[in-house]
């Protein structure tokens, strides 16, 4: 190891207070609850009679100095909130320098997994990794890494390509950011500091809509939406707030929007075939004058107006 167990180098190596209870990022305070007794628990001096000396004293440090932390951190909705807006801070920060590279074999397959599979493969490869993390010392190192870099990936799928809000000037490509020298100036870091708190409101909307507070969460993203109202994932997000609230009418309206920006959003595109969905034709141009024989149809139907884009994308299926 590069550092002591239990220096605080090596403490500094263990940020992510969900990675060290070995508890999902979408969970509520009931998940957490429940995995922090049963770590606690699991190392509790009762619990470790027989075991040898070295193992109780991982277990005897482990416990208060990092278990005890994390749980304080992530048992009430501000503290989740705070950490997860800097677990997305940091990977808006590790993509834009492209080093979110995993090296676990879960998250690179996490990575490139179907969008309709990144939430089932998430919790199933967590629950594995949780298993196993506090039996010893080495394999609290290894899977609570493991556990952290699946966090980051998770988020990464979840967010979507990440993107800086740069002050009037609208939004700027993640090609754009890889290569711009001006990325960590001040106007970027307001920027950056925006998008943190646009998620902010995102992640506590998606914890309402899972305590089924409907309200509170079309609240939310409407405060996320108007810090980031190019967002596909914070459309759709309200457009399933809206379904449930028995508003199909409003969740057609931001699932349109989602698709607008996003037109590979499978989520969005689940919703709107569900939902007939269909974007308002364009006005028809006036028509051209016919050269060379065309009939000055131009790929238009036949009232001159262009085909639906999501009868296109229906025709051919979600691009993965």
């Amino acid at each position: 190891m590069p550092h002591a167990a239990f220096s605080p180098e090596w403490l500094n190596r263990y940020t992510d207070p969900y990675a060290l209870l070995g508890v999902s990022v979408a969970a509520d305070e009931r998940r957490i609850l429940k995995r922090y007794r049963t770590v606690a628990k699991h190392l509790h001096p009762d619990a470790l009679g027989s075991v040898p000396a070295e193992r109780r004293q991982f277990a005897a440090q482990v416990l208060p100095k990092l278990v005890n932390p994390a749980y304080q951190r992530l048992k009430q909705d501000k503290g989740r909130n705070e950490v997860l807006a800097t677990l997305r801070f940091k990977v808006r920060r590790l993509s834009r320098d492209q080093q979110l590279q995993p090296v676990s074999e879960a998250g690179r397959h996490l990575l490139a997994v179907a969008e309709t599979e990144v939430e089932v493969f998430y919790e199933q490869a967590v629950d594995q990794l949780c298993d196993r993390q506090y039996k010893s010392l080495a394999n609290f190192e290894t899977f609570t890494q493991q556990l952290s870099e699946l966090n980051l990936v998770y988020l990464r799928r979840k967010m979507g390509a990440p993107v800086i809000r740069e002050k009037r000037t609208g939004l700027v490509s993640a090609a754009t950011l890889a290569a711009d020298p001006l990325a960590d100036s001040p106007v970027s870091s307001q920027a950056a500091s925006a998008q943190v708190y646009a998620d902010r409101h995102y992640g506590r909307a998606q914890e309402y809509l899972k305590g089924k507070n409907v309200q509170a969460a079309i609240q939310e993203l409407k405060d996320a939406l108007k810090i980031d109202p190019q967002n596909s994932s914070y459309h759709c997000l309200m457009g399933q707030a809206y379904l449930l609230q028995k508003l199909p009418g409003m969740a057609k309206v931001h699932f349109k929007q989602a698709l607008r920006l996003n037109p590979k959003n499978a989520v969005a595109l689940k919703y709107a075939r569900q939902l007939n969905l269909t974007l308002e034709q364009t006005p028809p141009r006036p028509a051209a004058p016919p050269s060379n024989g065309s009939n000055g149809s131009n790929g238009s139907n036949g009232n001159g107006t262009k085909r639906s884009l999501f009868g296109s994308l229906f025709s051919k299926g979600p691009s993965r």
